[in-house]
């Protein structure tokens, strides 16, 4: 049952994915989290985070943020970056991956989705088919109600780890 919610794999940080090895299997776009994904909650654009999306630009990605941040934060972040956006997505409901995905031209079996959530951005991109990456949120210093989001991620979280254990053996 809580299968729903596991992602296909975790890492630790964004940049810690093998883009090079998923381009070569036919993935041609990364749809990303901002906050406690590509940055600290509420940070500007780095430029660390700027080198890391261009290095994907030269892979051959087509990039965009999907955020349940309001226009501003969203737009500005996408604009400091060179990339495409989509701004109060409503994660985990489908409109805004698959308006991300119309924007981009691609389709879920090419589409990566890397964020730091288990209840909006993994099961919004499992529930359309796209491959999710979760990652460790950047920090534990967040607003109440993630705090409380990430207390009952613990028990999935374990789960995960579980069945990902027993397939290793």
């Amino acid at each position: 049952m809580l299968e729903i919610f596991f992602p296909d794999e975790m890492v630790k940080r964004a940049w810690n994915v093998p883009y090079r090895e998923f381009y070569e299997k036919g993935y041609r776009t990364v749809l990303f989290d901002i906050d406690n994904t590509l940055v600290y909650p509420d940070a500007p654009a780095t430029e660390e985070c700027k080198a890391f999306l261009n290095q994907l630009k030269k892979i051959g990605y087509q990039i965009m943020v999907i955020s349940n941040n309001k226009g501003p934060r969203v737009e500005t972040f996408a604009a400091d970056c060179g990339i495409g956006y989509v701004a109060k997505a409503g994660k985990p409901l489908r409109g805004g991956y698959e308006k991300a995905m119309e924007a981009t031209g691609s389709a879920p079996r090419t589409t990566l989705f890397v964020g730091d959530q288990l209840f909006t951005d993994v099961w919004g991109a499992r529930r359309l088919g796209i491959y999710s990456i979760l990652v460790e949120p950047m920090t534990t210093s967040e607003e109440i109600q993630i705090i409380l989001k990430r207390q009952l991620e613990k028990p999935v979280l374990r789960a995960y780890r579980k069945r990902n254990e027993a397939d290793l053996k």
